[in-house]
């Protein structure tokens, strides 16, 4: 079964892939602002967020003079 293409999400960077928006979405996370009120841990204890995309929200966060929360 194909992966769901559920982009874009928010303002999420679509680099992310197919997975990471979709499960971040269903968490609850869809925007930049959302990602930036978690920790990289938490973040990567969602099903479909590695260090990959985690590599792209650090960056995307760095954009918007924003980070992850410590």
């Amino acid at each position: 079964m194909a992966t769901p293409d559920v982009r874009p999400v928010g303002d999420l960077p679509n680099e992310l892939g197919k997975t990471a928006p979709r499960e971040l979405q269903l968490a609850g996370i869809d925007s930049a602002e959302k990602v930036s009120e978690h920790s990289e841990k938490e973040l990567l204890e969602i099903h479909g967020v590695g260090p990959k995309a985690i590599r792209i929200l650090r960056a995307a966060l760095a954009e918007r003079s924003m980070g992850f929360r410590k």
